[in-house]
């Protein structure tokens, strides 16, 4: 039972950390799960917010809206990325070998 319609704009606090909460009614709508990901990209000058597939949901729900290999390839960047990221915070957490 949602209250408003997940149709009509809502306004999100944006932290000092640039974060902001997607409001449950479109993550519920929109399977997004907590803690999760999602693609976040530019498209016709708007901020596009879209969940990322499961790998089952690759062959099924996105097949008709993207290019083929579109969304496989934007999972991989993402997982690549954040996976470069927490290679050079564990690189910098680590102690050092030289002590």
């Amino acid at each position: 039972m949602t209250s408003s319609s997940t149709n009509e704009p809502q306004i999100v606090h944006v932290s000092q950390k640039g974060q902001a909460t997607i409001p449950k009614g479109l993550r519920e709508k929109f399977g997004i799960e907590t803690p999760g990901e999602v693609f976040v990209y530019e498209e016709g000058g708007r901020i596009v917010i879209e969940p990322v597939p499961s790998p089952e949901e690759l062959h099924g729900i996105h097949a008709g809206t993207h290019e083929p290999g579109e969304v496989l390839e934007r999972v991989r960047e993402a997982r690549d990325e954040e996976k470069r990221r927490e290679d050079e915070r564990a690189d910098r957490l680590s102690p050092s070998e030289d002590a």
